[in-house]
């Protein structure tokens, strides 16, 4: 089990660290630009805030930290009053790794194959954690891509992250 929980930690660890460099990366006349089907800064937030989601143990009496709403889980798409700052989204980031490394850690042979209860109803808590971690790389990869089309310039890929 320490085994398959180190590389969890090393290859979701790598999704959020390309998250981040994608963050830093995105010069200030993308950031709130809205030239694609969403702006850049919602991207990321939206990404963060379901790796925070999808990492807590139920929905029930799950709340972002301050600034951050429950928006985002709103299904008529309501989008924040404002545009998050870095700053904010990189400390809201941190949040979500150190949530990470610590559900990683306390996974138990038990925890792997029981149902994740009411985030995603018939998904086990391995599973969830793969789909979180595959969610923070598809919106990466898309991050990036924006850099690359807008600035011909993106960071680079991040094969692991060490413990």
């Amino acid at each position: 089990m320490d085994v398959w929980k180190q590389i969890i930690r090393r290859q979701y660890g790598a999704a959020i660290k390309m998250l981040e460099n994608a963050i830093r990366e995105c010069p200030a006349g993308v950031w709130g630009d809205r030239v694609h089907w969403q702006a850049y800064w919602y991207i990321a937030y939206h990404t963060i805030f379901f790796l925070d989601f999808y990492l807590s143990e139920t929905d029930i009496g799950f709340a972002p930290p301050a600034p951050f709403t429950l928006g985002e889980l709103d299904p008529s798409g309501v989008l924040p009053e404002r545009v998050y700052t870095k700053d904010e989204l990189l400390a809201y980031l941190e949040h979500g790794r150190k949530k990470c490394r610590a559900k990683i850690n306390a996974l138990t042979a038990e925890d792997v194959g029981r149902d994740s209860g009411s985030l995603r109803p018939g998904v086990t808590v391995a599973e969830l954690l793969l789909y979180s971690m595959r969610h923070v790389q598809h919106h990466a990869a898309q991050l990036n891509l924006i850099l690359r089309q807008t600035i011909d310039s993106a960071p680079r890929w991040v094969s692991k992250v060490e413990d």
